[in-house]
């Protein structure tokens, strides 16, 4: 009941986007961000009373027992409107193309970037930091900024994540001067299941029970989860409705997905609006593609939820202010066959 009450709120604030000027969204687009920050801000230093630890993260407020809400998911919100803007600002004023102009505008974005980001981090939330990155990624591939600058960046992240693995495998110990005890004991977990299915890797193991229970059609009985319905959902659906089940409700995101870049590509002249439809679709792709891995054990843990089915009403929301302005998009430059 109290997700359909987020369903049905989320669907009232859907119709008030969907009514808003882009114009006008991209002015107030400053200050919504300067409030997402200052919410983060806020989790972080307030009393444990009102924000307290939850699977070792401090990403929530608590306005009443039952009642919670996590701004770092509105964040992603803030954030793609932010670095949209910025894109497409420093396209007015500025040739995008040429090398100096191009390590200005990273330079920005990563600054717009970074504050959100160190922020959730300090929260010990990894998983939303990483798709704040995610997000950020996908506009800098499409803001036009030179391949000359892009690929070194690349190639020098490739080759941090690699020399990262490398110590995880010679001296693990040392990420603990990056990492938490409990985010650590998730990798254990994730490259050995089995073998730790009595206390870190539990969860894990029985999510991949549960799916290779459900086999091709589904299996009713399926096998106990903890906290199914947050981040594991997907191995209830493989469960109960086998892989066929699995395999349309992944169908149904790339439609969703397919969907947002043909209004992404079909409004490329309004570029604000655009990037817009950019953002959601990196933001809502690697949530599918890091929760469906994760799920199956091809992925590490993160705690990143399956969009718009997980449980959690601030995941939702967000979610759902996302698709309402990729809608809100889609509907104000609908072209009408006699139209010029």
């Amino acid at each position: 009941m109290k997700q359909l009450v987020w369903f049905g709120l989320s669907l009232v604030v859907v119709g008030v986007i969907c009514l808003g000027d882009f114009y006008q969204i991209r002015k107030v687009t400053p200050y919504f961000y300067g409030f997402g920050i200052l919410l983060l801000i806020g989790v972080i230093v307030a009393p444990e009373s009102i924000a307290p630890m939850r699977n070792g993260a401090k990403s929530w407020f608590v306005i009443q027992e039952k009642i919670s809400i996590q701004p770092s998911e509105f964040m992603k919100v803030f954030l793609i409107l932010m670095l949209a803007a910025t894109i497409a600002k420093h396209a007015e004023k500025r040739a995008v193309g040429l090398v100096p102009g191009d390590l200005f505008l990273l330079l920005k974005l990563g600054l717009v970037a970074a504050l959100p980001v160190g922020l959730t981090l300090l929260q010990n939330d990894f998983g939303t930091s990483l798709v704040m990155l995610v997000i950020a990624a996908s506009l800098v591939f499409v803001s036009g900024i030179s391949w000359k600058i892009i690929m070194p960046i690349v190639s020098t992240a490739v080759f941090a994540v690699a020399g990262l693995v490398g110590v995880f495998f010679y001296k693990a110990e040392l990420l603990l001067l990056v990492l938490d005890e409990y985010q650590l004991n998730r990798i254990y977990s994730w490259l050995d299941p089995a073998g730790n299915a009595q206390d870190i890797g539990y969860q894990l193991q029985q999510s991949l029970l549960t799916v290779g229970a459900g086999m091709l059609f589904g299996n009713e009985e399926g096998v106990p989860v903890p906290e199914v319905e947050t981040d594991f959902i997907f191995s209830l659906v493989a469960g109960r409705y086998g892989y066929i089940g699995g395999s349309i409700l992944v169908m149904l995101y790339f439609v969703i997905i397919f969907r947002m870049v043909k209004i992404s590509i079909y409004n490329a002249d309004h570029l604000f609006e655009s990037l817009i439809c950019v953002g959601v679709i990196g933001w809502l792709s690697f949530h599918v593609f890091q929760n469906v891995g994760m799920v199956i054990g091809l992925l590490p843990i993160t705690g990143i939820p399956l969009p718009l089915l997980s449980y959690g009403g601030s995941s939702v929301l967000a979610m759902m202010i996302g698709l309402g302005l990729v809608l809100n998009v889609s509907l104000k430059t609908k072209k009408f066959m006699f139209s010029d």
